[in-house]
């Protein structure tokens, strides 16, 4: 079994990268939706941020993500400790993930996930991917997606990494300037390459 690591700024289309991969039989894991997942499930990553960060669990038992942003957004510190603990708790519920698949002898086993390469999860990958698409592109896509306005919706590219820190830090890059075929074509090619058995 073949893990991708899967990342890239948002509106860059990796939905159809993914539908690609779902194609070829492969397991996918969103880690944004894993981690809310996580929120309601699992009591050491709540205990883990009530430890670091005090009451910040509405009393129906979700995450107030108001208080939490208040206290994390304006302090380095507080961010870099709360990512501590969302990277270590995603990165074992991923791991056991990843052992399930490879027992059910799925080929390939995607994450998805915005913080690949911070998190270190990318280092566990036999191949991190890159999904990159030209700003203008990015803005259409997030407006009507998420009916912002354009500046709304500007603000949030700016708000992202760069390109080049994909570039740099991916092992394949992707880049989806094209048509929608065209996109997919070149996805089903790079997952043929990573897929195909290697000849003795």
């Amino acid at each position: 079994m073949k893990t991708i690591g899967i990342t890239g700024p948002t509106g860059c289309g990796k939905t159809t990268f993914l539908q690609e991969i779902a194609a070829h039989g492969g397991v996918i894991v969103d880690c944004d939706a894993l981690y809310y997942e996580l929120l309601k499930t699992d009591p050491a990553l709540k205990a883990a941020l009530q430890k670091a960060f005090g009451d910040v669990f509405l009393p129906d038992g979700s995450l107030d993500r108001k208080s939490l942003a208040a206290r994390v957004f304006s302090n380095r510190q507080a961010l870099d400790t709360l990512n501590e603990i969302v990277f270590f708790h995603v990165g074992a519920a991923v791991e056991k993930l990843r052992a399930q698949a490879k027992k059910g002898g799925k080929p390939l086993f995607a994450i998805d996930a915005i913080n690949l390469l911070e998190s270190g999860m990318g280092n566990g990958c036999d191949v991190t991917v890159g999904i990159l698409a030209p700003k203008p592109v990015r803005l259409a896509r997030i407006m009507a997606r998420d009916h912002l306005s354009e500046q709304a919706a500007r603000a949030r590219i700016d708000a992202q990494k760069p390109d080049e820190f994909y570039r740099t830090g991916c092992q394949v890059i992707l880049t989806n300037d094209t048509s929608l075929e065209a996109f997919r074509d070149a996805s089903r090619r790079l997952l043929n390459d990573i897929t195909k058995e290697e000849t003795p």
